[in-house]
């Protein structure tokens, strides 16, 4: 077994001005791993995600993909990646999955899963076509190839997205709230093809809100409170058998809601 983690952060620092987001977070993610980030709104989940594939740029630690440490230029709120082969490079391979689907409305579904692999990637049109059509039909829509976003329920669209995100043959998912946009029924539909994914040994990180879909598919959970780690562990044993009061709190306010 490789045992360089796909996605390492050390000891991450992010600010917003004077607003501290991270306080020196440290996660991983082995190859096929499923990592769950949980924790109140504000405590900095989405963020920690973001710098992971570099959509958002920290101040200070390390990012490393497949052992391969961020390159920086300048420190503090100047510091940048230095290198934008290794910025595009890193982004292909981690492809997040958001909130709000993000599809293109003016594109068929099916243009909007081919469209990065041909236009990023550079890859062979017909290859790509038939690769969407082989994931449109893993996520359970393979009949809405034709059909523009605006026809689509939300379910439907964050399976889109889904199947545009593994149309990139990426080395790890990012998943962020993917299903808070959607209701009981359509999130479902969603947390389904997620738990299929993570039955095929898929490497993701996952930011939810719902628990049981943190306790079904995750290896490992990382419970953040006010940019640090209070708690993490296995499901089982975050869950079941919390230490920290905080996430005692957090847990039973997530029952009763």
């Amino acid at each position: 077994m490789n045992a360089t983690p796909v996605i390492e952060i050390r000891d991450l620092h992010k600010s917003y001005g004077a607003l501290d987001v991270l306080k020196g977070v440290s996660i991983s993610a082995q190859r096929g791993n499923v990592v769950s980030l949980i924790g109140s709104s504000g405590s900095g989940k989405s963020t920690l995600l973001r710098c992971c594939n570099l959509l958002e740029d920290s101040q200070q630690g390390d990012v490393q993909f497949k052992g391969e440490p961020v390159s920086w230029k300048g420190t503090g709120h100047a510091r940048r990646p230095s290198d934008a082969a290794q910025v595009l490079r890193i982004r292909t391979n981690l492809s997040m999955v958001f909130q709000q689907f993000n599809l293109w409305s003016h594109m068929t579904i099916l243009q909007n899963v081919m469209e990065a692999p041909v236009q990023v990637l550079g890859r062979d049109p017909k290859e790509v076509e038939q690769a969407a059509r082989k994931y449109l039909d893993q996520v359970g829509i393979g009949d809405k190839g034709d059909s523009y976003p605006a026809q689509l329920s939300g379910g439907q669209q964050q399976r889109a997205a889904i199947a545009r995100a593994l149309c990139m043959e990426p080395e790890a998912l990012l998943f962020d709230e993917p299903t808070s946009a959607l209701d009981p029924e359509l999130e479902q539909e969603v947390v389904k093809v997620i738990k299929d994914l993570a039955r095929e040994g898929r490497t993701m990180l996952i930011v939810t809100h719902d628990m049981k879909l943190a306790a079904d598919v995750s290896d490992h959970v990382v419970f953040l409170h006010q940019g640090l780690i209070e708690e993490e562990g296995p499901p089982d044993t975050l869950f079941g058998a919390p230490k920290s009061e905080r996430l005692r709190g957090f847990l039973s306010a997530t029952r009763a809601a």
